[in-house]
């Protein structure tokens, strides 16, 4: 099968440059080409430049990659990965998909636009190449009628989500005459090169996602005025408290743009003739009156939200509805919602917020049931497969729970009797599901046996058929349904993934880290002298750790129990360094937030194998401590290193403890200022990921990948590391540190307290009261590490810090 080296992508508008922003981000060369400008702007001409100069003619383009490197979130990984992409015009440049292997089209959604601009791709194209459009609902077979066979062989729609990095789903479509090895690869190189969550649709009106979630959103906008709710209201109910994300509706509307929202919703009414709810597909008053005003969301600065100037900081102001004003922002107040917070589980919270008697429960029961009752009727037009629809509104849309899973959240049976108490009619799906020997659509056949499977009731078939998982790919839930625990506690698992590696995985609230963890890890230690060749340390949770558990701090610092501190800290100081000396290899594969202890454990790991969308720091100085869990010790090894003085290197001089001075200078500010990285590629920037550290784009991959990792080391005759010696430059380092946070503090840059925290930092980088540089031992720094950190827990400041993130999830400035 061909493979898939460079991309050319055509169009730089929001969705082109943020694709190959992508691309390039995951090490891909691309080109991205966009239209020529018809006339100067003022400036080019006072500069005296022609239709004809090439700044002008590649004006739009560059603006589009520019626009993509300024965005927030960033679109790239790394500012370095713009280096990949290649910028030019439809005119000069359209040859070089010639040199492509895979052609994007995202230009505007007019079918006559993009027909022309194929009619000139096919000219150029090599026979073989892959062509796609990313349209989010032009008809896929319409777009390349007319092309030759080869071109149609090798189409197919492949349609991003925005913002491309950060939406996990590509809803993958064929032509009519698509060749099955053109999805397959396709299917693999967005899977496993670009990290994404793929969905195989069917070429309906706007596909899967936006089908069902433009529905949604027209359903929710229908109740509001029904039931008389604010913005704001509604969208308390339409967030995490449904497992939704926090954009809720109207910022999420917000964010995509009215205009967009307007477009899609008439697409869908032109298109899908026959679907029963067409009528529902016209865009409200409300949006019309909108698009009417110009209010089109952030582009255009105001939508359902709107940011003004206020005292210091920005204000949003909602919209009101009614009135058409806006507003300061309004508390929505309701019962359910606030005992719905006390659940932690999202299936076990729906079923208790739809059983509720207030606006909310009334309000939720409208929006849930009537998309499920509509996910429910589109099976089998827009997928085969209850799977295909679930896995695009959770990727698409990041929704916790797709439809049919919310279904058997609240239980099918139940929603389904109060929808017939209504007089609403039932989908096939729906009956054929509540036969005798059903009730759910998604079951667990043999738990607790090595032959356990997840399965989906498959429709029109009416059984029930395995949820098959890609290759290499493992789900740790699923091996536990399989009985493979061999260690549990209340904080952390041991799983055997086979092949000899033993899995240690976190579930401890946010996987804080606290006596539980620190037990299991010594546990997976033990077991590789006795069961296993390797360990990872990995797990599934949105974050792979938040940190130590700041609550057992807290209590232990009320209490003033100054030697349990010590001892938590030295065991887990203890356990780290029994990581990176474990007599056979440990890979920690870090995912998400990886803060402060999460980070400690990860950089003591022998590998590393970390997801692209890693947020790394130690971060131990926003609440007015430093790191003591090895952290700062293994960061001034690394610094070591960096300088060439570590064991290996040549011996101590003048010029290398200058080396050295410079090598910490990073290291220093990265710890004092709490930095966190924004993507692996980041953290390996900050020195918390090695150069050999492997980075796994498609973090559904990671486990797998990660016991990859450990079965190569185990190939490559993995031996233990030899104890580190550790250079300290003791009051040279010492002094210059003290100068630079005096400055800081100067400029208003620090507070006087973060100066107090930085200034025991640099005690310990420098290796404490030292008149001048020498070479000490791992656990001489650990030691002054402990020191640092007790003494710290004993500051007001630092107690006032820690409470406040506490209660508020946010630090301090004090």
């Amino acid at each position: 099968m061909r493979r898939i080296e460079k991309v050319a992508v055509l169009g730089a508008g929001t969705m082109g440059a943020r694709i190959a922003a992508h691309l390039a981000s995951a090490g891909v060369p691309c080109y991205l080409l966009d239209i020529v400008p018809k006339e100067l702007t003022k400036d080019e001409a006072a500069k005296g430049l022609t239709l004809e100069s090439p700044a002008v003619r590649n004006r739009i383009v560059n603006a589009g990659l520019e626009a993509a490197k300024k965005s927030r979130p960033a679109a790239f990984f790394h500012a370095e990965g713009a280096k990949l992409i290649t910028t030019g015009n439809f005119e000069d440049h359209l040859g070089w998909c010639g040199e492509a292997d895979w052609i994007i089209e995202a230009v505007a959604e007019r079918l006559d636009i993009k027909r022309s601009l194929f009619g000139r791709v096919e000219k150029v194209r090599k026979p073989g190449t892959i062509v796609t459009t990313n349209t989010s609902g032009l008809p896929i077979h319409t777009i390349a009628e007319g092309r030759s066979e080869d071109f149609q062989a090798h189409w197919a729609g492949t349609h991003f989500f925005n913002p491309p990095r950060y939406m996990k789903l590509v809803e993958l479509i064929a032509g009519p005459k698509t060749k099955s090895e053109v999805m397959e690869v396709l299917g693999n190189f967005c899977d496993r090169r670009l990290g994404k969550g793929v969905v195989v649709a069917k070429d309906t009106p706007n596909f899967i996602a936006n089908r069902i979630g433009t529905f949604s959103m027209l359903n929710v906008l229908r109740l509001m005025q029904e039931l008389d709710m604010s913005i704001e209201e509604i969208d308390a109910c339409t967030g995490p408290a449904v497992g939704w994300p926090k954009s809720a509706t109207f910022r999420t509307a917000d964010i995509v743009g009215l205009d967009v929202l307007a477009h899609v919703v008439r697409n869908i009414y032109e298109n899908a003739v026959d679907d029963e709810m067409r009528e529902r597909y016209q865009a409200p008053a409300l949006i019309e009156e909108m698009l009417k005003r110009g209010w089109l969301g952030e582009k255009s600065g105001g939508g359902f939200y709107k940011k003004v100037k206020g005292e210091g900081e920005k204000e949003i102001l909602t919209l009101d509805w009614k009135t058409m004003e806006y507003r300061a922002r309004q508390k929505a107040k309701f019962g359910s919602l606030e005992a719905g917070k006390q659940i932690e589980d999202t299936r076990d919270r729906l079923k208790a917020l739809l059983a509720g008697k207030d606006k909310a429960a009334q309000f939720l029961w409208g929006a849930i049931s009537e998309m499920c009752l509509y996910a429910a009727w589109r099976i089998p037009e827009i997928a085969d497969r209850i799977v295909e629809v679930d896995r695009a509104m959770k990727w698409g849309f990041a929704w916790e729970l797709g439809p049919f899973e919310i279904w058997d959240a609240v239980g099918v049976e139940a929603v389904a009797r109060k929808l017939d108490g209504e007089g609403r009619a039932l989908p096939p799906i729906v009956t054929e599901a509540l036969k005798p020997g059903k009730k759910s659509f998604y079951g667990v056949l043999n738990a607790g046996n090595p032959d356990c499977t997840r399965v989906y009731f498959d429709f029109p078939a009416c059984v029930y058929l395995p949820v098959e998982e890609p290759e290499g790919v493992i789900i740790l839930k699923a091996e536990r349904d399989r009985g493979k625990v061999v260690e549990k506690n209340p904080g952390a698992n041991l799983v055997d993934l086979g092949d000899g590696v033993v899995c240690c995985e976190f579930t401890s609230k946010m996987n804080a880290i606290g006596a539980d963890t620190i037990m299991m890890m010594r546990k997976g230690l033990e077991r590789l002298q006795t069961d296993f060749d390797a360990m990872v340390i990995a797990n599934q949770a949105a974050n792979f750790s938040v940190g130590a558990n700041l609550m057992l701090v807290m209590m232990a610092v009320q209490e003033q129990e100054w030697d349990d501190i010590h001892m938590m800290v030295r065991a887990f100081q203890n356990a780290n360094m029994a990581l990176k000396y474990a007599p056979k290899p440990v890979v920690a594969a870090p995912q998400g937030m990886a803060l402060g202890g999460g980070c400690e454990i990860s950089i003591h790991a022998t590998r590393v194998h970390a997801a692209a969308e890693l947020y790394m720091g130690l971060v131990e100085a926003g609440v007015g401590l430093i790191p003591a869990g090895g952290g700062t010790k293994e960061m001034l090894v690394r610094a070591n290193e960096a300088a060439g003085v570590a064991p290996g290197f040549s011996p101590a001089s003048p010029e290398k403890d200058l080396d050295l001075f410079h090598a910490l200078k990073p290291v220093f500010e990265n710890i004092a200022m709490a930095k966190v990285s924004m993507s692996a590629d980041e953290a390996r920037g900050l020195g918390y990921l090695r150069p050999t550290d492997p980075i796994a784009m498609n973090r559904e991959r990671l486990v797998g990948d990660a016991k990859q990792t450990a079965l190569g080391l185990i190939r490559a005759g993995y031996r233990p590391a030899a104890p580190a010696e550790v250079r300290v430059l003791g009051e040279q380092f010492l002094a210059a540190a003290k100068l630079a946070i005096h400055m800081l503090v100067r400029g208003e840059f620090a507070s006087e307290y973060d100066a107090k925290v930085a200034t025991k930092l640099a005690w310990v980088l420098a290796g404490g009261a030292l008149t001048a540089a020498q070479t000490v031992s791992e656990q001489y720094v650990l030691d002054l590490e402990r020191e640092a950190f007790v003494s710290l827990c004993g500051e007001r400041k630092t107690v006032e810090r820690i409470s406040h993130t506490l209660k508020t999830g946010k630090p301090l400035r004090n």
